[in-house]
Order: structure tokens, then C-alpha cells, then sequence
């Protein structure tokens, strides 16, 4: 495989997800980190050369390509390896849950964790504190149905760990940080603490 470079902000569970899809693999990153608070990722520069969306992550393989949206970065590091189901049904049922986390899951708790953490939630804007109560229903909503997905399972979609539960476990594990209680999902806490004790994990501190 090329050399890869991932740029990121590296407290972003979505960048998170891609450090530890790495890990699991093996695989070698070497990391650019960008403040976004400062708007390090709305420069000519980076603009120009990384993300025209002005976003991270972005991975970079080689010298030429780069793959914006963590989920697909994800998903071409693992590629061929065990963390991607080889049968067809249940390698979409995979795509399924990551297509389901950057639509339900992440734009509500990982939203929430972004104003209360960094932004400041006495610092909202009309419209932010207008949709607060929403996020805060949508977030608690999918983590209520991530909870009964687990309640006779291990993991989301084979007896193993794969590439849905990465990604779902990337802002999950940190959903406290966006005023959100783990308490009322049991079967989601002790997914947790699975996907943290297998071999190759790393903490989003990393």
C-alpha cells in the first residue's frame, strides 16, 4: 500500500475512526493535524491541495489521491481484511450502518459533543439553541436503537468486530461529552467495553 498521510483534528471521532481502523490493520499513518477552530481546513492551501470541501479527515494515499469522509477512508484501509464481511448481504448490511451513523447517529451526538466541548452551549447562535432540543431527541433515538440492535448480539453485524462497529463506536464512547447519559443502554456499555478490549485498540487520546 502507498504511504498514507491522514490529515485531521485529532479530538474528531470522525478522524478517530480512521487512526483506529489503522491500528487494527497494522497499518502505518502519518498525521497532519489542523486546527479547525482557527479555520486551519478554509485556507487556499488546503482547499486547493487536501479537501475543496474544506473538511477532515482527509486521507491521503500516495502523493496524489485523496479521500475526503472518514467512513470511506475507513473502508479503503480495510479493504480485503477481516474488519469487511466477505459475504455480499452481509458486507452491505456493514455499508447499511455506515451510512446510518453519518445520517442519524453522528450529526446528533457528535454535534452535541462538538457545542458543549469546544464550542460552548452559551454560545449558540438562535438557530443552534432552536435545534438543540432536537439533536438531543434525534441522539437519543439512535442510541435507543443501537441498544436494542445489541441486546441479543455482540456486535452489529457478524459474531466479529468489523467496520460498522469502528464507526459507530468513534462518537459513542464519547456521547457523554455531548450532555448525553450512557445509563439507559445497557447493551451499548457493554459494547463498549468489547470493542475497547480487543487486541489493536487504541484510545481516541492516541
Amino acid at each position: 500500500m502507498a504511504a498514507l498521510v491522514l490529515h485531521e483534528y485529532a479530538a474528531s471521532g470522525n478522524c478517530y475512526k480512521i487512526r483506529l481502523t489503522a491500528a487494527h490493520l497494522g497499518l502505518k499513518l502519518e498525521r497532519r493535524e489542523y486546527d479547525i477552530m482557527k479555520g486551519e481546513t478554509r485556507t487556499p492551501e488546503f482547499l486547493s491541495q487536501v479537501n475543496a470541501n474544506g473538511r477532515i479527515p482527509t486521507l491521503q494515499v500516495g502523493t496524489d489521491d485523496f479521500l475526503p469522509e472518514s467512513n470511506a477512508a475507513c473502508f479503503y484501509l480495510a479493504d480485503g481484511s477481516d474488519l469487511i464481511p466477505h459475504d455480499r448481504f452481509e458486507r452491505a448490511d456493514m455499508l447499511r450502518w455506515l451510512f446510518w451513523e453519518q445520517y442519524n447517529h453522528e450529526p446528533n451526538v457528535a454535534t452535541l459533543r462538538f457545542w458543549a466541548k469546544w464550542f460552548g452551549l452559551d454560545n449558540l447562535n438562535p438557530v443552534q439553541r432552536a435545534n438543540l432540543p432536537g439533536k438531543q431527541a434525534a441522539g437519543e433515538a439512535a442510541l435507543a436503537l443501537m441498544d436494542e440492535h445489541l441486546e441479543k448480539r455482540d456486535w452489529f453485524v457478524i459474531d466479529r468486530l468489523t467496520l460498522a462497529d469502528i464507526a459507530l463506536y468513534a462518537y459513542t464512547h464519547v456521547a457523554e461529552d455531548g450532555g448525553f447519559s450512557l445509563n439507559p443502554y445497557p447493551a451499548v456499555r457493554a459494547w463498549i467495553d468489547r470493542v475497547a478490549a480487543q487486541p489493536g485498540h487504541i484510545p481516541i487520546t492516541a
